[in-house]
């Protein structure tokens, strides 16, 4: 029979992660250990970290339905061979993180415990998979100092986060970009965490469209449909809908959301979904209005980016970057076998892992 159980970790920024929400000194993860009485010593273990600010289970009463689900989990004494059709039904859509840590737990278990979730390339340790270089908000200096060091790292596709300087601050970094390597030589994309207005979205993308941007993501807040079909008409860059896929579950929803807005591309992450199953259904409507998708990590620690790295290996174009150059955030991050070389986010099945203990609250 299953046994569930969790720990809990608080992971400290190197710097302050400044996003729309604010700056983010420290972000906590929840972690699922899933073991099996018919197998002794092996563990699945999957993450559950919902994000301040754009998570809809980043709340006071998240510690209480993990420890809900794991008494109700224990109760059903699950055998294993039908825990995967049955055990996700002890979790609502009302909690994406916590069916990401559940559904990961899952497949890590069924696949030996070893933190190898599909056997592809990536789990292998034969290919990497393309990731952009994040550059995060900050003065400009901050962020020149941080451009300069993707581009000696060998990343050939950056992903700037703007909205928090003066824009012609903003353009400027844009251009200095520019001069230093071109369209065929660097893909850029830029991230406004809905910061623009509706009313000067297409202004500002104007102004933006002359660096030959691959895209924009979330121009404006979410929730504005009507304004961001318009946007997505009109733009000269491609516009990609991150935030606007959060909380919407509902298949019907969902159909009516791309139908209705029919971006270039969408942002897939798991945590905030509802997990790889949930990613994958949005990527299946998507493929079905002619967009395309790309998976993300939403500041996980390497547990949860293992995980989605490996999806990633498994469904996503191989050329194509993702956005999980994250694990580098945090100075108290758990150890992984997880490497960036030359804009490649590589995994060693036989690498050594540093993993949280049942229990341990740090």
């Amino acid at each position: 029979m299953l046994q569930l159980h969790y720990s809990r970790r608080t992971l400290r920024f190197n710097f302050p992660a400044r996003t729309s929400r604010g700056a983010l000194t420290e972000h906590v993860a929840w972690y699922l250990h899933l073991t099996d009485t018919q197998r002794p010593g092996l563990v699945g273990l999957g993450e559950a970290a919902p994000l301040a600010g754009l998570s809809p289970d980043h709340r006071p009463d998240f510690e209480p339905q993990l420890v809900a689900l794991c008494a109700a989990f224990n109760r059903a004494a699950l055998p294993a061979e039908v825990a995967a059709e049955t055990a996700l039904e002890l979790v609502t859509s009302e909690w994406p993180a916590l069916r990401f840590g559940l559904e990961t737990a899952l497949l890590d278990l069924h696949h030996g415990g070893e933190r190898v979730l599909f056997d592809n390339a990536f789990s292998r340790g034969e290919a990497g998979v393309p990731i952009n270089g994040l550059i995060w908000m900050g003065d400009a200096a901050f962020m020149r100092a941080q451009i300069r060091k993707k581009l000696t790292e060998g990343y050939s596709c950056l992903k700037l986060k703007i909205g928090s300087l003066d824009f012609a601050t903003e353009l400027q970094l844009l251009a200095e970009i520019r001069a230093e390597a071109g369209p065929e030589e660097l893909t850029l994309r830029v991230d406004a965490n809905g910061a623009f207005s509706p009313a000067e979205a297409l202004g500002k993308l104007e102004q933006l469209a002359r660096f030959d941007l691959h895209s924009i993501e979330q121009p404006i807040r979410a929730g504005q449909w009507a304004a961001m079909a318009d946007i997505c008409r009109h733009s000269p860059v491609s516009v990609a809908l991150d935030e606007e896929l959060i909380g919407v579950t509902d298949p019907t929803q969902q159909v009516a959301l791309l139908g209705e807005t029919q971006p270039a591309y969408i942002i897939l992450k798991p945590t905030l979904v509802g997990g790889m199953a949930a990613a994958l259904e949005w990527w299946q409507l998507a493929e079905e209005h002619g967009i395309s998708w790309w998976l993300t990590s939403a500041l996980e620690s390497n547990i949860g980016l293992n995980a989605i790295s490996q999806l990633a290996g498994e469904y996503a174009l191989p050329d194509f970057p993702q956005g999980l150059g994250t694990g580098q955030l945090y100075h108290n991050n758990l150890a992984a076998p997880l490497q960036i070389r030359q804009g490649h986010l590589h995994f060693d099945p036989l690498g050594a892992w540093q993993l949280p203990a049942p229990g341990q609250l740090q």
